[in-house]
């Protein structure tokens, strides 16, 4: 019987997020949500509702001291590449910046925005992954 050598294959480094990488995304999370209209308790919603004071602090731009969160950094992750993936796919930022309010038959007649703020990471996720489909990324 030949005998088989499996060599141990380590999973692959998770990401790190330091502070100072979340400082900058929420820095370009708020400019997005100024863009997209988006209120100040939609945005508590996306971010995975920090307290009141930790959301104003952050939206004052004063985000020293952020807690590197892999919950906290991948929201932000997600709204940024739903941003860059709007821009790419229309070109023109006032038709990518309507079309996160805009109801969306791949949403059940919801906006992208209503489904982004049932709350959840995956309901991020599926905004970002129609996206990257309709741009053809699959």
């Amino acid at each position: 019987m030949a005998v088989v050598n499996f060599k141990a294959v380590a999973a692959p480094p998770s990401p790190t997020f330091t502070s100072d990488m979340i400082g900058a995304g929420l820095r370009a999370f708020f400019k997005i949500a100024e863009v997209w209209n988006v209120s100040n308790t939609q945005a508590m919603i996306l971010l995975g509702s920090p307290s009141r004071s930790t959301f104003q602090k952050w939206k004052a731009g004063d985000t020293n001291g952020v807690t590197a969160s892999r919950d906290l950094a991948t929201r932000v992750s997600y709204v940024l590449g739903i941003f860059k993936a709007l821009e790419i796919i229309y070109q023109r930022p006032e038709h990518a910046d309507r079309w996160v309010a805009a109801p969306n038959l791949a949403f059940g007649g919801q906006s992208a925005l209503e489904r982004m703020m049932a709350g959840s990471m995956t309901d991020l996720a599926a905004v970002r992954d129609y996206l990257d489909h309709i741009r053809g990324g699959w």
